[in-house]
């Protein structure tokens, strides 16, 4: 059983350059900095919200380094998610075909989707404090043409209930999708998304980069100190604000670009806001 996405983790090639501006335009907060033997890496952990960010810098020969050469640059590696039963969600995973490996007191899980590994980290569930201007990452989204098939393997191998999942479509971005929600009550999911216009953002990694983790998505009831952050810096940042709606007051969302936080592109929306397209929009607060 999964609970909540309480990771993500980062393939790059210098952790620092990645991690500060996380927390220059997040306020995420220094945890830790050690080396993982299972995957030749440093690592160097911040947290925001209550979801810990792990940069990992090859350290020697293993997959962190082949990602990085395979993929050309720093990217979202790995989504991470907590249960009260790691180990069992992952024999169960590997009863489903999934790749696994217990390593550093948790248990990484490899699916195989469209002939590229898929990667999760299953943690033992833990209580954390929030830090910084996030309040929880709730999404991590896995890009995929197959959708249905993609969403399958996920399902079955974390034994999520399909009754649970609510479907999405937007044209704006150009893509449909399946939210695998752990839990209908709560927000956290996987998602996953296909492009159906090649010639938007969207299409144009998928034909560069193939079956991968795009982006993830984050909660934050501040996020008008991250786009007034965002805006000094003068970094790469798309703000979601009805028209007619007071510019002092919050963006529904807000989309932090690759460059911006380097090499993930995360998305914000105010608190409620996903419930939108989560399955229950009546839970949506009016601003």
């Amino acid at each position: 059983m999964l609970t909540e996405i309480d990771r993500i983790l980062l393939a790059t090639p210098d952790v620092v350059g990645s991690a500060m501006p996380w927390r220059d335009l997040l306020g995420a907060e220094f945890v830790s900095r050690d080396r993982l033997a299972s995957l030749a890496a440093q690592r160097m952990t911040l947290r925001v919200g209550t979801t810990d960010i792990e940069f990992l810098e090859p350290d020697g020969e293993g997959v962190i380094a082949d990602e990085l050469r395979r993929r050309g640059r720093a990217h979202l590696f790995a989504a991470g998610a907590g249960s009260p039963d790691a180990a069992g969600v992952a024999r169960h995973a590997a009863g489903q075909g999934a790749i696994c490996q217990e390593a550093d007191g948790r248990s990484y899980v490899t699916l195989e989707i469209e002939n590229a590994p898929i990667r999760f980290v299953v943690s033992p569930q833990e209580e954390r404090e929030a830090a910084g201007a996030l309040d929880f990452l709730y999404e991590a989204t896995v890009l995929a043409a197959d959708q249905a098939a993609a969403v399958d393997h996920i399902a079955r191998a974390f034994a999520l209930d399909p009754a649970a999942f609510t479907t999405i479509t937007s044209e704006a971005f150009g893509y449909t999708g399946v939210l695998t929600l752990f839990d209908p009550e709560r927000l956290h999911r996987f998602e996953v998304i296909t492009p159906i216009d090649m010639d938007k953002t969207m299409g144009r990694y998928y034909r560069r980069e193939g079956a991968s983790f795009y982006m993830a998505f984050a909660e934050s009831g501040d996020m008008a100190l991250i786009e007034r952050l965002a805006g000094e810096a003068a970094v790469g940042i798309t703000v979601e604000r009805p028209d007619g709606r007071d510019p002092a007051l919050t963006a529904d969302q807000l989309w932090l670009h690759p460059k911006t936080l380097g090499g993930m592109m995360l998305g914000v929306s105010r608190p409620s806001m996903a419930w939108r397209w989560s399955g229950k929009p009546e839970r949506v607060e009016t601003i």
